[in-house]
């Protein structure tokens, strides 16, 4: 099902993420979850942190709705509006994927829907 890759002819992995991941099984590719609140069909608020928060809680939502967690996620992508906000953001991606890290990718983008500060998109593997 997944399979953390790890080499030493490699750069190591420098934050919560793995080298790669070999996976098999049923796939779900989340869109990319600006930080919404469902609830309020609002931003949760107006920091990197609340903001990253509410992106990861949306994925964590539908995932569930396929019966996986965040435990399946085997690649995700980081689209930051700035790249200064990679530690904070970092930081709460840490707290949602603690062992077996997905793949990732992250990076500034000129600009995100509605002007949030982040989008992220996971694709998670059953």
């Amino acid at each position: 099902m997944k399979q953390v890759i790890s080499t030493s002819n490699a750069p190591a992995a420098i934050g919560p993420y793995s080298q790669a991941i070999a996976a098999t099984g049923t796939t779900c590719y989340v869109s990319g979850q600006l930080p919404i609140d469902p609830a309020t069909g609002a931003f949760a608020g107006d920091t990197i942190e609340v903001q990253t928060k509410q992106s990861l809680e949306n994925i964590k939502a539908i995932l569930a709705e396929t019966g996986m967690t965040m435990e399946n996620v085997v690649k995700s992508t980081v689209l930051l509006k700035s790249i200064d906000d990679f530690a904070a953001m970092n930081s709460v991606y840490g707290q949602y994927f603690t062992t077996e890290c997905p793949a990732r990718a992250a990076f500034q983008v000129a600009a995100l829907p509605k002007g949030a500060l982040v989008e992220i998109e996971a694709v998670a593997v059953k």
